[in-house]
């Protein structure tokens, strides 16, 4: 059964995104999810711990790839309790746990091929300035976090911030 969706207002409430976007992502996420599925399926084969081939077995309360992608993308946009997402899905707790965790890669390998997942990480200043072509100004958001001093007086020295009280 799951959540069932009347009209693309509706869809862009529970996902965030509009059907166009939706018909954009699902053959990206159906194609890294079978590629997900033969690489495990490959790995049990050569462990020798495969039984079944790929298609087989109970089919769960996400048959299709467009329920896959709807329950991780109204999981993201909403973050409700694992409770409320598996009454939602038609799920027990640990089932929509299982499942999002499962389906949280496939989506962000979604979104990077899809080049719609900003770069994280930057190994060289030139990397970043490529990144930020066209932008014309740059916010850093940062929060200093508390560091568990070491009892090494040469490691404190290292990780000294000059501050000379936390703030609480």
């Amino acid at each position: 059964m799951g959540v069932q969706i009347s009209d693309e207002r509706q869809l862009k409430a529970l996902t965030g995104l509009s059907q166009a976007h939706v018909n954009h992502l699902l053959p990206v996420f159906s194609e890294v999810y079978t590629e997900r599925q033969q690489q495990k399926y490959a790995e049990g084969v050569a462990a020798g711990s495969r039984t079944r081939k790929p298609g087989g077995g109970a089919k769960g309360k996400l048959p299709t790839m467009f329920d896959k992608l709807l329950f991780v993308l109204y999981y993201y946009k909403t973050y409700p309790t694992f409770d409320v997402l598996a009454t939602q899905f038609a799920l027990v707790r640990s089932k929509a746990h299982e499942n999002l965790h499962k389906l949280s890669p496939v989506l962000h390998q979604t979104l990077v091929r899809c080049e719609m997942m900003p770069p994280r990480e930057f190994k060289t200043p030139d990397e970043l300035k490529s990144a930020l072509k066209g932008a014309d100004r740059l916010i850093i958001d940062a929060t200093e976090r508390a560091y568990r001093r070491s009892q090494d007086e040469a490691k404190q020295r290292e990780h000294y911030s000059g501050k000379k009280k936390s703030i609480h």
